[in-house]
């Protein structure tokens, strides 16, 4: 295991009703906010007006800002950050999922930043100022932003999609009550599930020796994910499933299942460029990606990879280590299929003559030396070569 510092002051407040706590929570820390969400669903359910509500009840003004979509855009952060400074704001609310919690951390920290934010994004400047705290209530469990010290936010201009960490990103609170997913679409549910796994492959998948602690906890969150993602499947009323799901990708996001170990995070960035050129939804993309990214890799540590085939994916244990790995990753596409998400290029609606060798050499760029890491490490070529076996 690997030295690690771990910082989490996020205060996580889980249950039923909670999110009508948001005023009485926020007391004593602002007397206003930026109140940041993403389209018509939070006014069509009824959450916007309680949240106003609380918020008066609570003598707390608000400004708003809607208008977040999936791969939140570089220009709508920049609008938050022009109306926090105009209006002398110095604390966001985030009320949505993962896109709007992150283009709020992007707000946040802009308003502070004496340069450019984008810049931030581009590792051409570093964070000067510590970001306005965020608050968050949560209506769509996949991203883990409620709990993680990151964001990543589409130059829509450039085509670019860019994350950025920093430990003071975590939020200052996080409301999750699981009744307000009782409404989100099956296939929002089966994108969110597969992101929350692949947050966990990203650490999981390792060179790292001595992670026996945080190999079990991966793996358990990772064996809760897929139940009860299948029961929300049949069954998507079911809000204690719901709460098991949401509260394990806040697990799976928030890094202490990857404490002490070196991580990868190459799944994600192949996906962020098929999600900035084409706008895909994320979970989606990692669901295409994913399969192919381990066939490509596994041979470089057939024995993490056989060990998440037996202890996740129930695979018998069997001396045939390339069997064992194989039956694993068949039967995670066979868990995408069940699902509904997608499995190749084409049913994300990427074309075979998409320039796949842009995308690979935009994914590697934002790395040292060009070459993504993990069990093994990839140069662009390669790189090009998994996308190419997702058509």
């Amino acid at each position: 295991m690997n030295n690690f510092s771990y910082y989490n002051p996020t205060r996580y407040v889980f249950g039923t009703g909670e999110y009508r706590t948001i005023g009485t929570l926020l007391q004593g820390s602002t007397d206003k906010v930026l109140l940041h969400y993403g389209g018509a669903s939070a006014k069509r359910t009824g959450l916007y007006d309680a949240v106003v509500e609380s918020l008066r009840a609570a003598g707390i003004d608000f400004c708003e800002l809607g208008g977040v979509k999936p791969n939140p855009s570089l220009e709508l952060v920049r609008r938050g950050i022009e109306l926090c400074r105009e209006q002398g704001i110095r604390y966001v609310l985030a009320v949505g999922g993962g896109s709007v919690i992150d283009s709020a951390k992007a707000i946040a920290m802009g308003v502070v930043h004496e340069g450019d934010v984008w810049k931030l994004f581009t590792q051409e400047e570093k964070l000067t100022a510590a970001p306005l705290p965020v608050a968050t209530i949560l209506t769509l469990p996949a991203a883990g932003s409620e709990n993680s010290p990151n964001t990543v936010i589409t130059n829509e201009a450039t085509g670019r999609k860019l994350g950025y960490g920093h430990e003071l990103l975590r939020p200052a609170l996080s409301i999750v009550s699981p009744e307000l997913f009782l409404t989100l679409p099956a296939e929002q549910m089966a994108y969110g599930a597969c992101d929350m796994l692949c947050h966990i492959f990203e650490r999981y998948f390792t060179n790292t020796q001595g992670t026996e602690l945080t190999d079990a906890l991966s793996e358990a969150t990772m064996r809760t994910i897929m139940q009860q993602a299948s029961i929300l499947r049949r069954d998507p009323q079911n809000v204690e499933a719901w709460a098991q799901l949401a509260f394990s990708g806040t697990i799976a996001h928030n890094n202490i299942l990857g404490l002490g170990r070196v991580q990868s995070w190459t799944c994600h960035a192949l996906e962020h460029e098929l999600s900035a050129v084409y706008d895909v939804p994320h979970g989606g993309g990692l669901a295409v990606v994913v399969p192919a990214y381990f066939d490509a890799v596994w041979q470089a540590n057939p024995g993490i990879f056989a060990q998440w085939a037996v202890s996740v994916m129930g695979v018998a244990p069997s001396r045939d280590t390339e069997r064992v790995v194989k039956e694993g990753i068949a039967r995670l596409r066979a868990w995408y299929r069940e699902l509904g998400l997608p499995q190749t290029m084409a049913e994300l609606g990427i074309p075979e003559d998409a320039d796949f060798a842009a995308m690979a050499q935009g994914a590697c760029s934002v790395r040292p030396g060009g070459l993504l890491p993990g069990v093994r490490t990839l140069n662009q070529a390669e790189a090009e070569q998994i996308y190419r076996n997702c058509i």
